[in-house]
């Protein structure tokens, strides 16, 4: 016999009760179990070598605010909860200075390496303190990846391309030298994964950023030699590849020749370049949902086409992401700082379907903090004037700020938390009873709903992002629910207008009040 439990919550405000003026029924089926989650994370890239060295009461702060899995006295998270951190391994852009193509100290990193092969387990200062922190806040996972070889082992002698050709800007006697590299540092800092090539499709020869293209053949090499190089040191790292520019490019060809289709040439045995033999290697595709995201039909179909072309036996992980398109729904593309919902209900909805329609395991954030005036970021960053507009400021931030600043977090850090911080690893999605009908471009405007589930801790969660104007009532069922479970009483966080992943009460048995332009989280056990 099917058993279907219904609960929910009715939020009682303190300027009085407030109803939801539509209603929607929202089933899953615990019966229908789909992807395991592994995590949700963020990038060090690139302001952490800096903000990792202010003030220690600041930083700890901060480093709060991204990974404590805690509550605050009020019942709140005191932070979202990440559980993977992506370390950024350096290519010695900042010793190499004007010489190494990037143009910004922001935008430069150091390297352990030196060109003389010296190792300095010093650097990287400030980007070590926070995987330490992470650490201590109990962040299970750490990801090193690499952007570039060092600017030593390269065919212009830069940390960044210069020419516009689809071949990796490392020399041919270099390549055993930059996999032993990376393996070395992985082992050292103990990271459980590495990304060893960042979107291998673009050129990467202009000087606002480190970078390397890579075609799929250079990019199996590179990775066969890592294997070997893990191996030798009997680490503990896996190595995770795609971190395709565009998701398309994981399982289509033709518009990157040697650089595209992914899926095809690397992860299926059949391909030419193929990895997924190897022991080192990961069973994980990875990309970024750049690009993919509108109109609203493409955010769903592209999803769809990815997670067909999926190999049996592989997850996927999103593992960059920060709202570039210009559209109706982002006017000013990544343009223009923003703190508030419009740019958290964005991202969210791209999580949501991420989620439910690719079936990612993981989802990663670009980037945890910026000083710059785009919406690409968790946490901005600052001089003075970031909390007090009007306030005149003598040393430029890009001096002060090496040292101390100011930080504000914004409304899509809190979002994001509505998962993370409760969505843990282990945790498993469970489907919605139409699911294969619920996933369209008229649902991405209105209500979107997801459901995971913890067998063990006999623990469920539920996420709901409604980008809709109108406040909604959700009637939540659960089919084929074990007996040794019971949804009598829900505990629900609020992230919207008014509330920063607020904890606002609990009930049972009724309905879940899903404010307009607001992302919900209820928790049952």
């Amino acid at each position: 016999m099917k058993n279907v439990w219904v609960c929910g919550a009715l939020l009682a405000l303190a300027a009085g009760s407030v109803y939801a003026q539509e209603k929607s029924v929202v089933t899953f089926d615990y019966a229908d179990l789909r992807q395991e989650i592994h995590s949700f994370g963020a990038s060090d890239c690139w302001r952490v070598q800096y903000v990792g060295l202010w003030p220690e009461d600041k930083k700890n702060t901060i480093a709060d605010l991204l990974f404590s899995s805690q509550f605050d006295e009020t019942g709140s998270p005191k932070g979202i909860g990440l559980t993977l951190w992506r370390f950024n391994i350096g290519s010695g852009s900042h010793e190499a200075g004007d010489q190494s193509g990037v143009n910004s100290d922001w935008r430069r990193t150091e390297c352990f390496l030196d060109k003389d092969g010296n190792w300095d387990w010093t650097k990287q200062q400030g980007q070590r303190w926070f995987l330490q922190a992470a650490r201590e806040r109990g962040v299970p996972y750490a990801l090193g990846f690499s952007i570039t070889a060092p600017y030593f082992m390269t065919k212009n002698g830069m940390a960044r391309a210069s020419d516009t050709t689809p071949y990796a800007n490392i020399r041919e006697d270099q390549y055993r030298h930059y996999a032993s590299f990376m393996a070395e540092v992985c082992d050292h800092l103990g990271l459980d994964y590495l990304s060893p090539i960042n979107e291998p499709q673009w050129e990467w020869n202009v000087s606002r950023q480190e970078g390397m293209q890579a075609t799929n053949e250079e990019s199996a090499r590179l990775i066969r030699l890592i294997d070997e190089e893990i191996e030798k040191r009997h680490s503990k790292t896996k190595v995770v590849f795609g971190e395709a520019a565009d998701i398309r490019y994981l399982y289509r060809g033709g518009s990157k020749p040697m650089r595209d289709n992914q899926i095809a040439e690397m992860f299926l045995p059949s391909g030419p370049h193929y990895i997924g033999n190897l022991a080192h290697v990961a069973k994980t595709v990875s990309g970024h949902s750049y690009w993919s995201t509108w109109p609203l039909d493409t955010l769903v179909t592209t999803r769809s086409e990815l997670r067909q072309a999926l190999p049996e036996g592989y997850t996927y992980w999103q593992t960059e992401y920060c709202p570039m398109e210009q559209n109706p729904d982002n006017p000013n593309g990544g343009g223009t700082k923003d703190l508030g919902m419009d740019y958290a209900l964005y991202v969210a909805r791209v999580i949501h379907h991420d989620l439910t329609v690719a079936e990612a395991s993981s989802w990663q954030s670009w980037t945890a903090f910026s000083e710059g005036d785009y919406k690409d970021v968790l946490i901005y960053i600052g001089d003075q004037s970031l909390v007090n507009p009007g306030k005149k400021v003598e040393v430029p931030f890009a001096e002060s700020g090496k040292k101390d600043g100011y930080f504000l977090p914004t409304k899509y850090m809190w979002a994001l938390g509505n998962y993370s911080f409760f969505v843990r690893p282990g945790m498993v999605r469970m489907a919605q009873t139409d699911e294969p009908t619920v996933h369209h471009a008229e649902t991405a405007r209105e209500l979107m709903s997801s459901a995971y589930v913890d067998r063990d801790k006999k623990k469920m969660v539920f996420v709901f992002v409604n980008y809709g104007n109108s406040d909604r009532l959700v009637e939540i069922g659960v089919n084929h629910l074990p007996k040794t479970f019971c949804l009598d009483r829900m505990k629900r966080y609020e992230t919207s207008g008014r509330a920063d992943l607020k904890y606002t009460g609990s009930a049972d048995c009724n309905a879940l009040y899903v404010p307009a332009r607001s992302v919900v989280t209820a928790v049952a056990e």
